[in-house]
């Protein structure tokens, strides 16, 4: 067996366990423990009190019935030994009658004033248990026939009361756990087992809640809160902590978004006064270059408002077709494609297809596409714009396509698959967030293909 087969399994055994049973565990355990200390709290205060009195008589009669024989004249006595000892020990003031069926007598200590008739009749009493109370206190005696002594049979009369002593309880306690503690406290844990975790449930109920708003919180679905209504309390101080973060987070959002949006504005203008100036220089190559790079800056500084101006603002989605924003894409870049060395072919599957969404957003997105194809698809081939069922579109060229270490990355902003190209590596970020927008993504298409085909499927109408 390898390492990482004994870590994974010591992991599957010592795995944390769930609050929730943590808690039912628990309180099994204090309920069993609880049952335990109350019987015996109980059963030694009955005993204390006098109402279950300590069962020296039982304890005197069989220590009796076992030692008591007959001498050689017939007569009755008893063997001494550690039995008779110890009874003698716990009971000072033992007494007892024992007479066999031939009459003969053996007596030990002074029978109590309340019981002195009973001697009196002892020949025609059987087994029998008499209580009496004189001046309040609670006293009892025992009449009983032992028919197995060495003996013979054996009347034993006895009374024996005895100090109260906590071993007294704990000579009975496998009894009381077999017929009291294990039956109550088994009907006790199957209860806990069953109703504890439906009331830990109902409890966490508004933490699960939580749980899934929580789910939702992402830098495009701001304003999310967790709610603190139906949380335990002990659990509340961390969901406010948890919503003053968020708070925090939100503004500062909205300072960066405000930061950018500021910054591209700023931007915009001293970049058309560049491009102004450099157009009225006389044309030369170094002009040309930078009449690219003003491009680059001017381009730069459009696609940055477009990503700060995009909202999830579904309730300003419109019904609109993609297949006429995807031949005005195609109208208005085809010049642009064939000074390129590009030919360009338009297949909408059908004559209409709707979405819901932002028409100008979506139109962004696929010139953006189609800017990307005629930046990278080696200036050569065909870039096809296709629509499909259901809400589809294609972009594809037929240049190099992506190479495989490079397709995770060319969502990210800023990124791009040349330093030195044109573009300014958020082009296919804007398409993406624009895509999420509209609870849709974005694609590319599998690597066995020649070229790159991007594909956007919308959610449909």
């Amino acid at each position: 067996m390898t390492i990482q087969k004994i870590i994974r399994l010591l992991g599957r055994f010592f795995r944390p366990i769930s609050l929730k049973w943590r808690l039912v565990w628990r309180l099994v355990v204090l309920q069993v423990i609880l049952l335990t200390l109350m019987i015996f709290i109980l059963l030694g205060g009955l005993t204390i009190a006098g109402v279950i009195p300590d069962n020296y008589e039982g304890r005197a009669i069989d220590v009796i019935r076992n030692t008591i024989t007959k001498d050689g004249s017939g007569n009755l006595m008893l063997k001494q030994g550690p039995l008779l000892a110890e009874l003698r020990k716990e009971v000072p003031n033992l007494w007892f009658i024992a007479k066999d069926e031939h009459g003969h007598e053996l007596s030990e200590g002074t029978v109590p004033p309340e019981f002195k008739h009973i001697t009196e009749a002892l020949d025609y009493i059987g087994d029998a248990r008499f209580v009496a109370e004189p001046g309040g206190s609670r006293t009892t005696a025992t009449v009983q026939w032992a028919e197995d002594t060495a003996a013979g049979k054996v009347q034993i009369f006895t009374g024996a009361q005895g100090e109260f002593h906590i071993m007294a309880l704990v000579s009975v306690t496998p009894e009381l756990f077999l017929e009291i503690i294990l039956p109550v406290g088994g009907v006790m844990a199957v209860a806990t087992l069953l109703v504890i975790p439906l009331v830990v449930r109902s409890a966490f109920r508004g933490l699960r809640q939580a749980a899934v708003l929580a789910e939702r919180i992402d830098i495009d679905e701001r304003g999310v809160r967790l709610p603190v209504e139906r949380i335990p309390s002990e659990i509340a101080p961390l969901v406010r902590a948890v919503n003053g973060a968020l708070d925090r987070l939100d503004k500062g959002y909205e300072r960066h978004k405000r930061f950018l949006i500021d910054a591209a504005h700023e931007l915009r203008t001293p970049v058309a006064i560049l491009n102004t100036r450099i157009t009225s220089l006389p044309p030369t190559p170094e002009r040309a270059r930078l009449l690219q790079d003003t491009a680059r800056l001017s381009t730069l500084t459009d696609q940055l408002l477009d990503i700060q101006r995009l909202g999830r603002q579904a309730q300003q989605f419109t019904r609109f077709d993609l297949v006429a924003v995807a031949r005005g894409v195609v109208v208005d870049l085809a010049p642009m494609a064939f000074a390129a060395g590009y030919e360009m072919s338009f297949e909408p599957a059908r004559g209409e297809l709707f979405a819901n969404g932002d028409r100008t957003a979506v139109e962004r997105a696929i010139t953006n596409l189609v800017q990307n194809a005629i930046e990278h698809g080696g200036n050569a081939g065909r870039i096809t714009i296709a629509v499909n069922s259901p809400a589809t579109i294609e972009v594809s060229d037929e240049g190099d396509g992506v190479p495989a270490a490079e397709r995770e990355k060319i969502f990210e902003p800023f990124y791009r698959l040349r330093p030195r190209g044109h573009g300014a590596g958020l082009g296919l970020n804007l398409v993406h967030e624009i895509m999420q927008i509209h609870g849709g993504r974005i694609e590319l298409a599998g690597s066995d293909r020649k070229g790159a085909c991007f594909r956007l499927v919308f959610a449909q109408a």
